[in-house]
């Protein structure tokens, strides 16, 4: 079975990065971790890829003068990987219009809500403010417009009366790693 050169993008500790590269271990997954790039050189998920053997590159993007600048730089290191699809697992930035599509229909991200609702930021205290029964996560297509792309697979999870902010992350957070591993095995399997 030829695994599929695929890349993840984080900005923190990476937990679902974790998530992502223990599975393409097994051999019949069909992807291939070839990096794990990071636009925080200090990032906790950096060490966990190398301590797996994955080769990491750290892109610090606060030299550069613009978006598109840092995009271009990371674009070349992806090409240079061999990735051809790329996992936005925790990434904090705002990838440029340029720079997807360059990747189109090959980046997929996860999302901490069940989109349509609640793009961008703080979707678990816009959850509890909606009075929201249930919430969850979308991993979804990357697109220019932020949190847009079809939605690949969605799980949800019952908000209850004592959940707050920080419990309904936790709770989502033990959704997503299998989430993002079937929603990944899913579009590699597609292509």
């Amino acid at each position: 079975m030829r695994k599929v050169p695929t890349a993840i993008l984080i900005s923190g500790r990476g937990s679902n990065m974790l998530a992502l590269a223990k599975a393409a271990q097994s051999p019949d997954y069909p992807c291939q971790i070839v990096m794990v790039a990071s636009n925080v050189p200090e990032a906790e998920g950096l060490q966990r890829a190398a301590d797996l053997g994955i080769p990491v590159q750290a892109l610090d993007h606060t030299p550069f003068e613009d978006r598109e600048a840092f995009d271009q730089i990371l674009h070349h290191k992806l090409q240079e990987s061999g990735a051809e699809l790329i996992c936005c697992a925790g990434f904090m930035r705002i990838l440029t219009p340029w720079f997807v599509d360059q990747w189109k229909n090959k980046i997929i991200n996860i999302h901490p809500s069940l989109l349509p609702k609640y793009k961008g930021l703080n979707t678990h205290q816009r959850a509890l403010d909606a009075g929201d029964r249930f919430h969850g996560c979308s991993v979804h297509f990357v697109t220019a417009d932020l949190d847009s792309g079809d939605v690949i697979l969605q799980k949800k999870i019952k908000v209850t009366p004592r959940d707050t902010a920080e419990t309904l992350a936790q709770k989502v957070l033990k959704i997503e790693h299998p989430l993002y591993v079937e929603a990944l095995r899913k579009v590699a399997e597609s292509r």
